[in-house]
């Protein structure tokens, strides 16, 4: 395997990744302050549909974008009313609002657009484009120039203009969206409160700290973050919404949240892991290990297995906050 595959390959790692890491960031908000989000699965869904459908509509992704941020607030609102306000069961609500987005959004999708539950294919202004840093492009071309001229190129440059240029702006902000979360949660009395109210929201409480409003502060930042990730799906990394096209990454997401053991760096290495198990299987439909050929089905289930793992347990004990699941209930 040469050196411009290995970047080839590292380059859809970190596409596939960004949906995964606007999610488990998401999640990581919201249940560092002790409201478990079951429904990060949910919420890109319908954030995917409701941006792809309006940037069909209208021609702009920036108002696609809106719209998929502003429905997958108002799931995450929904969220917060049943399981903050109401003290319902966290995992049921999570779970109410995936089922919710799922029949939704394939229903709004037949009635609006009639293609069998999908919106129109996004061209032009209503998809985001790939940004050129500087001087990746004269980089690309030079590299062409090489190969005609018949010269063996290193391929050393292709990590700027393949690796690092050509990608949407989403993938620059989720990557951004790791030192801001590590910043606001560990250096800001936000994210001091924050993380206190996951751990022991009585004491917050007591110190004239509102419990419920740093939770719904919470649940809505992980809306923006699953609204980001979501229209990245249907605008940015494909070209239009089709039915549960998030494929299970929500659970992903939870999982990478896990293994990550709820900390913003750790949560980047484990969904480049992920992205980096997908982008395998997308490339080599079959390898052959010793002889014996490992299918297809194999490869492509490879960051689902790692799910599995990870949640079994098989990758060490992982502590989340302690206040995790458990509803606030205020002592008179």
């Amino acid at each position: 395997m040469d050196l411009l595959t290995i970047i080839q390959i590292l380059d859809s790692t970190v596409r596939l990744a960004t949906p995964l890491l606007l999610a488990c960031l998401a999640g990581l908000f919201s249940e560092r302050a002790g409201v478990i989000d079951i429904g990060l699965e949910g919420k890109m869904l319908v954030a995917a549909f409701f941006s792809a459908a309006v940037a069909a509509a209208t021609g702009s992704v920036w108002l696609g974008l809106a719209a998929g941020v502003t429905a997958s607030v108002t799931f995450a609102l929904i969220h917060g009313l049943a399981s903050i306000t109401f003290r319902g069961d966290q995992l049921i609500s999570g779970v109410a609002i995936n089922f919710l987005a799922s029949g939704m959004t394939v229903l709004i999708a037949q009635d609006w657009f009639s293609q069998g539950g999908r919106t129109p294919s996004l061209t032009g202004g209503a998809r985001f484009s790939e940004i050129s840093l500087p001087g990746a492009t004269a980089l690309r071309e030079g590299y062409r120039e090489t190969i005609a001229d018949g010269v063996e190129p290193s391929g050393v440059s292709a990590i700027y203009w393949d690796l690092i240029s050509g990608h949407t702006l989403l993938v620059y902000v989720a990557i951004a969206m790791v030192p801001v979360s590590w910043y606001v949660l560990f250096r800001t009395r936000f994210g001091l409160r924050l993380r206190a109210v996951g751990e022991n929201p009585g004491a917050v409480d007591t110190a004239g700290v509102s419990v419920v409003r740093l939770r719904y502060a919470a649940v809505v930042i992980a809306g923006v973050l699953c609204g980001l990730a979501g229209a990245y799906l249907a605008t940015g990394l494909a070209a239009g919404f089709v039915k549960d096209m998030t494929a299970g990454r929500g659970f992903i997401a939870l999982a990478a949240l896990i293994f990550a053991k709820w900390r913003p760096w750790y949560a980047l290495f484990a969904c480049l892991l992920f992205g980096l198990l997908e982008a395998v299987g997308n490339r080599f439909q079959s390898i052959d290990i010793l002889g014996i050929g490992i299918p297809t089905q194999f490869m492509q289930a490879l960051p689902y297995i790692l799910t599995v793992v990870i949640l079994a347990g098989f990758v060490g004990r992982a502590i989340p906050p302690r206040a995790g699941g458990e509803p606030y209930v205020k002592e008179r």
